[in-house]
């Protein structure tokens, strides 16, 4: 028998059938569940449990409505404010994780015998302690250094805690570099504090909101998506940038489909029109700015002619829209977006958008930039210290943050780290590396191999699961408490709770039981509540609450903040300044541009086309993949790549048909993808949504769905300044089926 093996002995395993919840005995009632059968709420022997989704990011609040032990209905909390009674569909879908059929079961162990490898069932105690052993192993023989953990998803905590004991301080989350950390360090450096989620933008009160490719409405976003709605109803105008006619540009006055990796050319254009037609909120810029006339120098070359030129956009147009932005101003806004980073300027690309907010004065004034704020909850003190190690990446990313403690590390650093043998053992939590924009499949792949030992905390069989020395089955969010949910501002402060639905299923258990496990097999004690109910109860009565309370409606609400400055008022922001950085000084003293200047991307070869990426409403990527109830319906069944109908012509495609894409370096997707052809997007790309293309035959409902586009990322750029990954480089082309 081998547990750890070297990286040339760890293969892919498929997990067997018989170690999945489809085989167990509980398997007929979860049918029953899944189905949806039974009576409305108010019916004997229901009840609601009001908590927070697990599908995105965005953690809105829910409502399980439970009937005879199970979940029947999940529809959105009147009492959290980021739902407010409403739900995206994937919220919706949630009992379709619940109860699919795919789940894992049981806790598996990696075997060698004969040259063969697979998984066999294991205990609880059997599992807990192999880990706990090859965890601190590693530590002991090689230092904290040599742990690394890969996480998504609100339960981590616990686990980061649990490192915490043994002074391991190596944590990343992909959603960081790929998402939100761009955005993230660009508000840092111009405005002195970092952008939260929901993003502070005060949408329902905007008059004139400006898009570059942010794609509401398919990544959901619910509250944003309400927001909007509602700055519509109020006579808001859209402008959208993208180079896809995208749900968003369906709603806007003005779609301008600007040539891809162009944005900063784009934002230096509108900064121009602004500056040269003095357009520019002059007072503000004066009393609360510094490196105006910096700016000034960098973009009063870029007239609207030049940019055109290289944007595809006509010059007039761009005036139209600067001068329409000014018009509106203060309450207008640029939006930073999410899925920030696209190429390896990302920090800049959303400098650049502060800036042009900045230029019109609108920061926190209404229908512009606005400042969330936290609901005060006093954090205990914790109850095992250890200093940080020395966080070599920001020898590598200067500003990369060293304040965010969901990231010590960028994700790609601990997957180049694992390849290189620094990082000998991985704690993979939530996350489906070889179906990640980290590095691409390849990279994850060998990234999980060559590392000595390989923990994946995970819900369903995915493909990282095959990488494993050791599986634990986490149970859903529906069936667990989480920590309080106070890390995001708003402009109505809240904490919210995650709390049971109904018990775990199978031979699953919560995250906060799993680390609380391995911490004692360490000998160590304390380092955890008794339980995780007294552990909340006792946050709660720091702010004079109780679990007790939360529970009635899932979470404590504050009154709506003065999000507006008064006139004269200071700004006294956190930066070197104290003013708003139109040209950051350090960035400046960093090594880097003070101001953003575009800079030209490669080119596609001849024949290629730029791959973009994005969503469907009803598809989180692993989070809701093998989600029946959101998977059947029709558009949710697999992607496409969007074609132009000249290109389609020029290479013989025909709309429906499948075929396989190549990318630039020759790698060739496993499985087709179904060709839209439309002239909703430029002829210069493609695109397709990510999170499709399964290679795990136990995602029974996921397999071969698709083309992965995880696959075709082969060549990526980092931000130099904080270290984000770039993917939007790679170019695809098309194999005909036949």
């Amino acid at each position: 028998m081998s547990h750890g093996q070297n990286f040339s002995r760890r293969d892919f395993i498929k997990i067997s059938s018989i170690f999945l919840a489809g085989s167990t005995a509980l398997s007929a009632g979860a049918a029953q569940a899944f189905s949806g059968a039974g009576s409305s709420v108010g019916d004997e022997g229901s009840k609601v449990v009001y908590s927070f989704c697990e599908h995105c990011f965005w953690r809105c609040g829910i409502a399980a409505h439970v009937r005879d032990g199970k979940v029947y209905k999940i529809t959105g909390s009147d009492h959290h404010p980021l739902s407010q009674g409403k739900l995206c569909p994937r919220g919706t879908g949630g009992t379709g994780l619940l109860y699919d059929p795919d789940r894992l079961a049981y806790p598996l162990i990696r075997e060698t015998k004969g040259g063969k490898q697979f998984y066999r069932k294991a205990s609880w105690d059997e599992a807990i302690t192999l880990v706990a052993e090859k965890l601190y192993g590693i530590k002991e023989q090689y230092g904290p250094g040599a742990l690394a953990m890969l996480h998504h998803g609100y339960g981590v905590s616990f686990f980061k805690n649990m490192f915490s004991q043994i002074g391991v301080n190596k944590y990343a989350k992909p959603s960081y570099d790929l998402c939100c950390g761009p955005a993230r360090q660009a508000t840092v450096l111009t405005y002195g504090y970092p952008s939260d989620t929901p993003e502070g933008f005060d949408m329902k009160n905007s008059k004139y909101m400006v898009f570059f490719g942010t794609h509401f409405g398919e990544n959901m976003h619910n509250t944003a998506v309400q927001e909007i709605s509602e700055g519509i109803r109020n006579g808001a105008k859209i402008v959208v940038f993208d180079p896809r006619f995208s749900t968003l540009a369906g709603k806007a006055q003005h779609w301008l489909p600007i040539k891809p990796a162009t944005d900063i050319a784009m934002m230096q254009g509108l900064m121009h029109v602004l500056i040269s037609e003095n357009l520019y909120d002059k007072a503000f810029v004066e009393a609360h700015t510094v490196g105006f006339g910096e700016l000034w120098d960098s973009v009063k070359d870029m007239t609207p002619e030049k940019v055109s030129a290289i944007t595809d956009i006509p010059a007039d147009a761009i005036r139209t829209v600067a001068r329409e932005y000014a018009f509106h101003a203060p309450a207008a806004f640029v939006h930073s977006g999410r899925r920030t980073n696209w190429y390896g300027d990302a920090l800049q690309r959303i400098r650049a958008i502060h800036i042009l907010n900045a230029l019109v004065g609108n920061f926190k004034m209404p229908g512009g930039v606005v400042a969330f704020q936290k609901f005060p909850l006093v954090q205990p003190p914790p109850t095992h210290e250890h200093p940080a190690y020395e966080k070599e990446v920001h020898s590598k990313y200067p500003f990369f943050p060293d304040d965010e403690p969901s990231n010590t590390i960028a994700s790609h650093e601990i997957v180049q780290q694992a390849i290189s043998g620094e990082v000998k053992g991985l704690l993979i939590y939530g996350v489906n590396l070889p179906e990640t924009m980290t590095l691409g499949r390849d990279k994850a792949i060998e990234a999980m191999k060559k590392a000595e030992f390989v923990v994946a905390v995970d819900v369903l069989p995915s493909e990282v699961t095959g990488y494993a020395d050791v599986v634990l089955p986490e149970c859903t969010y529906l069936e667990r408490y989480d920590d309080l949910d106070n890390g995001r501002a708003f402009r109505t402060p809240f904490v919210a709770l995650r709390q049971p639905a109904v018990p775990p299923m199978y031979d699953s258990k919560p995250g906060n039981q799993i680390a609380k496990m391995i911490t004692e097999k360490w000998g160590i004690h304390g380092a955890f509540p008794p339980s995780v109910e007294k552990g909340l109860d006792k946050k709660l009565k720091l702010v004079g609450s109780s679990l007790a309370e939360i529970k009635k409606k899932g979470v404590l609400v504050m009154p709506e903040t003065d999000l507006y400055r008064k006139p004269g008022e200071p700004l006294n922001l956190k930066t070197p300044s104290g003013k708003v950085e139109l040209a950051s000084a350090r960035l400046k003293a960093g090594g880097f541009d003070a101001v953003p200047k575009y800079t030209a991307h490669p080119e596609p070869p001849t024949g290629f086309y730029r791959m973009l990426t994005g969503r469907k409403p009803m598809l989180t990527f692993g989070r809701t993949a093998n989600n029946r109830f959101l998977g059947d319906l029709a558009t949710a069944k697999e992607n496409e790549v969007w074609v132009n109908n000249r290109i389609a012509e020029k290479h013989s495609l025909e709309n429906g048909e499948y075929v396989h894409l190549k990318n630039q370096d020759g790698v060739v997707s496993e499985f087709p993808v179904k060709v839209k052809v439309t002239q909703r997007i430029r002829t210069d790309a493609v695109y397709m949504v990510h999170g499709f293309g399964h290679t795990s035959a136990k995602l029974t409902w996921a397999h071969k769905r698709g083309a992965s586009h995880n696959q075709l990322i082969s060549r990526t750029e980092i931000d130099p300044a904080m270290g984000a990954v770039g993917f939007q480089n790679n170019f695809v082309t098309f194999i005909k089926e036949a």
